[in-house]
C-alpha cells in the first residue's frame, strides 16, 4: 500500500470519535437496506411466503409502517460509535505500530489484510451487545406483520430482557460468526480501500481527495459485502433462534448453522440478502469514508 502522508502527529483518540460520527452518518442513511436485507436472510425453504429485494420493502412499509425500515437505527447507530471506532483506530494502532511500513513508505497488502481482519473481530467483540440489540429489534417488525405481538417495547426494554435471560453473557450470545463476519468485512473496508487508495495515488497520481475517497470506497463495498454476506447469513440465523435452557433451538453453533443451512437451502442461500447488502455497504462506505476524510482534514488530521 502507498506511503502516504506523515503520520507522526496522529491521535487515535481523535481517530475513534470521527470514525464514530461518520459512521453514525452512514448507517442513518442506508438503514432502511439493513433492515431488507436481515428479512431477507432469515428466510428459509420452511417459510410459506418469501419475498424479494424489493417485495419485501414493499411489504414492510405496507404492513408495518414506513418508520419500520428505522427499527433499531439508535442501538445500530450505538454499535457502529463502538464497531467503528474501534476497529479504524486498531487498524491504524495496527498498521502504524506494530506491523508498520517498509522502509519506502508502502504498506504490504498481506500486512494490511492481517490488521484488517484483526481490527475488525476486536472491534465486534466489544460492540456484539449492540449487534445482539440491533437484530432482536429488528426482528420485531416481522412478528408485528405476522399479527404477532412484539417482544420488545424499545431498547432499554430489549436490554433488560435479554440480560434478565442469561445475564450479561447473553449481550454476547453469537460473538464468534459475528467475529468471523467482521473479520471478512474489513478485508473489503479498511484493507481495501486503504489499499486501492494508496495503489491509485501511487500508480495514477491521483490527488487525495473526495474524487480518489470516492473511488477506493466504491471498490471497497463490493469486496466488503463478498467476503461478508455469508458470515452475515449465519451470523444472523445463529442470533435470531430461540434458545431454551440457555442452548440454540437451531443450530448448536456457526459451523452446525452453516451445514444445515447448505444442506436445507443450497450452497447460494449463503447469498441470500446479497445485493441489499452490495446496495447497502458501496454507499455506506462512500458516505463513511468521504465522512470521515472530510473530519479529518477539518480536524488538522493526517489522511487515513
Amino acid at each position: 500500500m502507498g506511503g502516504g502522508p506523515d503520520k507522526s502527529g496522529l491521535s487515535f483518540q481523535h481517530s475513534f470519535i470521527l470514525s464514530g460520527m461518520a459512521a453514525s452518518i452512514a448507517e442513518t442513511a442506508t438503514f432502511p437496506m439493513d433492515i431488507i436485507k436481515t428479512r431477507l436472510q432469515i428466510q428459509s425453504k420452511k417459510d410459506v411466503v418469501k419475498r424479494g429485494l424489493v417485495q419485501t420493502g414493499i411489504g414492510i412499509v405496507r404492513e408495518e409502517g414506513f418508520l419500520r425500515l428505522y427499527s433499531g437505527l439508535f442501538p445500530a447507530c450505538l454499535r457502529h460509535v463502538v464497531y467503528s471506532g474501534s476497529r479504524v483506530m486498531f487498524y491504524e494502532l495496527l498498521r502504524e505500530n506494530v506491523f508498520k511500513r517498509d522502509a519506502d513508505g508502502n504498506f504490504p497488502l498481506w500486512k494490511g489484510m492481517l490488521a484488517g481482519m484483526t481490527a475488525g473481530a476486536a472491534g465486534q467483540f466489544i460492540a456484539t451487545p449492540t449487534d445482539v440489540l440491533k437484530v432482536q429489534l429488528q426482528m420485531d417488525g416481522k412478528r408485528i406483520s405476522q399479527g404477532q405481538k412484539p417482544n420488545f417495547n424499545g431498547t432499554w426494554d430489549c436490554l433488560r430482557k435479554l440480560h434478565g435471560e442469561g445475564g450479561i453473557l447473553r449481550l454476547w450470545r453469537g460473538w464468534l460468526p459475528s467475529c468471523q463476519r467482521a473479520a471478512l468485512v474489513q478485508l473489503g473496508d479498511l484493507t481495501a480501500y486503504d489499499y486501492i487508495k494508496h495503489s491509485l495515488m501511487r500508480k495514477f497520481e491521483m490527488k487525495d481527495g473526495p474524487v480518489l475517497h470516492a473511488s477506493a470506497s466504491a471498490g471497497a463495498g463490493l469486496v466488503a459485502a463478498t467476503m461478508g454476506t455469508p458470515a452475515d447469513v449465519i451470523k444472523t440465523r445463529v442470533m435470531n433462534q430461540p434458545y431454551e435452557n440457555g442452548k440454540g433451538v437451531l443450530y448448536s453453533g456457526s459451523l452446525d448453522c452453516l451445514r444445515k443451512t447448505i444442506a436445507e437451502d443450497g450452497f447460494m442461500s449463503l447469498y441470500k440478502g446479497f445485493v441489499p447488502s452490495w446496495l447497502r455497504m458501496a454507499p455506506w462506505s462512500l458516505i463513511f469514508f468521504i465522512s470521515f476524510e472530510q473530519m479529518r482534514a477539518a480536524a488538522g488530521l493526517s489522511s487515513f
